[in-house]
């Protein structure tokens, strides 16, 4: 079977920054900061994506790339003869395919919410609309069946065309529009009445705020923040290192990579920290901060059904733009795996996943008492995917690159720095060896205790 290739490098950039940009970025990230007091989680954060997330990102890419082959196929191809590594292989397509038993449906939100705000069922001439926006659409499983239907129909379709014709080319205008979007919504927020009060709280580091949150907790939320926000462990960041030319080092582009989806959470927070702090709303609000308060802001704010619309929107690209890409790790699989062609393969992925997606709408309204120590259905899939298949899979990914049992430093390293550009130095071994193990353990163990404990 022969292998596709991107067009361009700008293609694979900009494929690979859609897929680690997501609700992590954009919904996730501003409450978080929000809870954790502002410039200081900020900073850290930073620091964590540097020191963990691109070193994590160089390895699965060079397992990608060295292999020419997905997640599965990837292991055999490179581990010693007789060792089992390529069973996590399996793993991680099991994670993708949970991600996206529950992303889907948050994607489907994002939309759901645009056609509200462009159709005027969000009114800013009637505030109650946006009250209620997000608990009727929870209490209304076939209203999200439709919206989550779309995005897994509309993100096979895509996929179905191919590499060049399909992802590549759809992701690139979409990304596109989505840096346009988000500056200027920014730039829109920011000269809000009373927006550089929210600019203060984001961007200027106040220890003495981050100690009432606690310091330990506020590194803690850092650590976990940086290391998620680019879907590392399940094979998804793998897949796109297949696909790539050795005419570039893979520290250089992992750099670019985490640089692209940092840009989008730092802009998401401009976004909406001066809004926040222009119409009187905590912005420590919580998970409810995209959906139950932000459109209280757009319906206060003149022009609001543009914005709110323009806001959705960007919404809707970003986890769009991760739900392909996963879409994409999943029909590579299944083709080399099984021999199928892409067509039939998108064909059964799509209904599988359609099945699949069911629970987790459901578990809001009509299966809204199946639950385990007070968790709903989507915060159990969550669960499993954040705290358990994206860390241990990470740490499985790092054993592979740097211990003899796996494939090995020297061939990791070599791979890593082929090609023009940023190198890893060899001097890092230590701290890729011994150090940056414990800390994805210390990720793992504390997301288990807050899960269990919260």
């Amino acid at each position: 079977m022969n292998r596709e290739n991107f067009r361009s490098r700008l293609g694979f950039l900009l494929v690979s920054a859609g897929c680690a940009i997501g609700i992590g970025n954009v919904w996730r990230f501003p409450y978080i900061t929000g809870k954790y007091g502002g410039g200081v989680f900020v900073l850290f954060y930073l620091l964590f994506l540097i020191i963990m997330g691109v070193p994590v990102l160089t390895m699965e890419l060079a397992v990608g790339r060295a292999s020419r082959k997905s997640a599965v196929g990837a292991y055999k191809e490179l581990e010693p003869k007789g060792s089992k590594w390529h069973i996590h292989g399996w793993f991680c397509i099991a994670g993708c395919i949970l991600l996206m038993m529950y992303y889907t449906t948050v994607s489907g939100w994002m939309l759901d919410f645009f056609a509200k705000f462009a159709g005027g069922a969000i009114d800013p001439a009637v505030p109650a609309t946006a009250d209620s926006a997000f608990s009727n659409m929870l209490g209304n499983p076939m209203e999200m069946t439709i919206f989550m239907a779309i995005t897994v129909v509309a993100g096979f379709l895509v996929c179905s065309f191919g590499i060049q014709k399909g992802l590549e080319r759809i992701t690139k205008w979409m990304m596109i529009a989505l840096l346009a979007l988000i500056i200027i919504l920014a730039v829109h927020s920011i000269l809000l009445p009373g927006g550089l009060d929210g600019l203060k709280f984001y961007l200027v580091p106040d220890f003495k705020r981050a100690s009432q949150a606690g310091l330990g907790e506020v590194i803690t939320a850092a650590m976990n923040q940086s290391f998620f926000t680019l879907s590392l462990g399940v094979a998804a960041m793998e897949i796109f290192g297949s696909y790539m030319s050795k005419d570039r080092s893979l520290t250089g582009e992992a750099v670019r990579i985490c640089g692209l989806d940092t840009f989008v959470a730092i802009m998401a927070g401009l976004i909406i920290f001066p809004a926040c702090f222009s119409f009187g709303v905590d912005p420590g609000e919580g998970p409810g901060l995209i959906f139950a308060t932000l459109p209280k802001v757009f319906t206060n704010m003149p022009g609001g059904r543009i914005w709110g619309s323009l806001f959705f929107l960007f919404m809707t690209f970003a986890s769009f733009s991760t739900v392909i890409a996963v879409f994409e790790n999943l029909i590579a699989t299944t083709m080399e795996n099984f021999g199928w062609s892409r067509k039939k393969t998108s064909l059964i992925g799509c209904i599988f996943i359609l099945v699949t997606s069911i629970p987790c709408v459901l578990g809001f309204n009509i299966w809204s008492g199946l639950n385990i120590g007070g968790k709903g259905v989507l915060d159990m899939e969550d669960f499993a995917v954040s705290n358990l298949l994206l860390p241990i899979g990470s740490l499985i990914y790092l054993l592979f690159c740097v211990t003899k049992w796996g494939w090995g430093f020297d061939k990791y390293i070599e791979e890593t720095n082929t090609g023009r550009g940023l190198k890893l130095s060899k001097k890092l071994r230590p701290f890729l060896t011994f150090v940056l193990p414990i800390l994805i353990i210390f990720i793992l163990v504390q997301g288990l205790i807050t899960f269990f404990t919260a």
